[in-house]
């Protein structure tokens, strides 16, 4: 069975147009409640099943959360409401509540005017395939209520900021602080607004917090991982060590360097890498993606590191971590597992283990930015209306080939459509920043002229 809703990251759309609806996401959670309702999804057959619903700071999210709440307690399901909390908390809080499933309302770094619904298992980890095709299998029966005495009931969890929080500080070593440091941290207007702060802070450093308020309307607005403009005059207006920005559901980050440069994930990840090597700790191995800068590869090459990539998506590389047992992965847009202090890519965490390295070293950030150059890559993303066979249309296939004859081996070149909107991201990538851009741009024409 192909998955008609569910995509690399769950249900995501534009609110109010199907599916993201009040009448479809209400059937969504009595799906998934009859899914987990079944015997062989949880242990305790006698007890009714437990869910955990987070959200971030959207508006819509009100709207959604009581739809969903609704439907799981027609099909017999309690609910655990935690109000808005990052998408790796639920995953924490599932996992450590003993819940059945968890569910993020959230469309993690787009607008406000989308959101999304996306699963956690009983283990912290996004939901598997199978269970995602059983919903979606459930979505075609008729809504029946269950008798009154067997639905199921509402509760909020009122210290989920406080356990989160708690669990993030856990994952820093007991022996460092981060005492005379001065961090910046854009919160997005995102769900980290309220736990992000207090993490630090509470582990010794001087916090400005800037995205730190959300109307509901400016979730990822100028402001977070996507838009580091901001985060970058913040640093050098308070004259800040370093900054970390989160994305709106806080599972992905980026940093500045006190010089105002930025790091992506693909340098955060290397960085986090190369100090536990240092420290005498043994990297198994590491995993990226398709989009991951070749600079790295070569890096981990050379430092014995044995480097795999997956496809794009944090649900591709945490599944490719648990076939190799690896436990360090991630993407250059941030998103970044370390899967030996959390079961899902948390930004917090992720922070913090670089923030380890920093200490432990006794370095700046900006050192560790030094030490790996990135080859230039172009990344155009292209609106399309409708989807495009990429392997098996001859002109954009002929102009790849052409691309890659001119980088002779020196660079790489990747298409393919975004899991999450409407639209193909053509990247070019290679030693010479003149001649990447220049094929980029000639690939991207010729999709749009395909895509006409």
């Amino acid at each position: 069975m192909i998955r008609k809703y569910f995509g690399t990251d769950g249900i995501r759309g534009r609110v109010g147009e199907y599916p993201i609806t009040p009448d479809f996401v209400m059937q969504l959670g009595y799906a998934a409640g009859r899914v987990l309702a079944h015997a062989e999804h949880h242990e305790l057959k006698e007890q009714r099943p437990t869910v955990l619903i987070g959200k971030d700071t959207r508006i819509s999210g009100y709207m959604l959360e009581s739809a969903l709440q609704a439907g799981l307690c027609a099909a017999g399901v309690d609910v655990r409401l935690t109000g808005p909390m990052p998408t790796p908390a639920i995953a924490y809080l599932t996992r450590a509540l003993r819940a059945q499933a968890g569910i993020v309302i959230s469309a993690s770094h787009n607008p406000y005017d989308d959101n999304g619904i996306k699963f956690f298992s009983s283990l912290g980890t996004k939901l598997p395939d199978d269970i995602e095709k059983e919903i979606e299998a459930e979505l075609n029966a008729p809504m029946k209520v269950m008798v009154s005495a067997n639905l199921g009931k509402v509760k909020r969890i009122n210290d989920a900021a406080g356990r989160y929080i708690e669990f993030c500080k856990s994952t820093f070593p007991n022996d460092l602080d981060l005492r005379g440091l001065k961090i910046v941290l854009d919160c997005a207007h995102g769900a980290t607004y309220h736990v992000a702060p207090p993490v630090f802070h509470e582990l010794g450093a001087e916090i400005i917090t800037i995205g730190g308020q959300p109307s509901g309307l400016n979730i990822n607005h100028e402001a977070g991982s996507t838009h580091p403009h901001g985060l970058v005059k913040a640093v050098m207006h308070h004259q800040a060590d370093l900054g970390i920005a989160f994305d709106g559901d806080g599972d992905r980050l980026l940093m500045v360097d006190h010089e105002g440069e930025i790091l992506d994930g693909d340098q955060l990840l290397y960085i986090i890498a190369m100090h536990r090597q240092k420290q005498g700790q043994l990297v198994t191995g590491v995993v990226g993606t398709l989009m991951t800068n070749l600079a790295l590869e070569h890096a981990f090459e050379k430092a014995n590191i044995p480097f795999c990539r997956a496809k794009v998506g944090d649900r591709y590389v945490h599944e490719l971590l648990i076939e190799k047992n690896w436990v360090l992965g991630g993407e250059n847009s941030g998103h970044i597992l370390c899967l030996d202090k959390h079961s899902s890519g948390d930004g917090i965490i992720s922070a913090l283990q670089v923030l380890h390295a920093i200490r432990e070293s006794r370095s700046r950030l900006s050192d560790f930015r030094m030490e790996l150059n990135l080859y230039p890559q172009v990344l155009i993303n292209l609106k399309v209306k409708e989807k495009i066979d990429l392997d098996n249309n001859e002109a954009i296939q002929g102009a790849v080939r052409e691309a890659e004859a001119e980088l002779n081996g020196q660079g790489r070149v990747l298409l393919r459509p975004s899991g999450t909107e409407p639209k193909i991201r053509v990247m070019v990538e290679g030693v010479d920043s003149n001649l990447v851009k220049n094929l980029a741009e000639k690939i991207a024409e010729v999709v749009r002229i395909e895509a006409k």
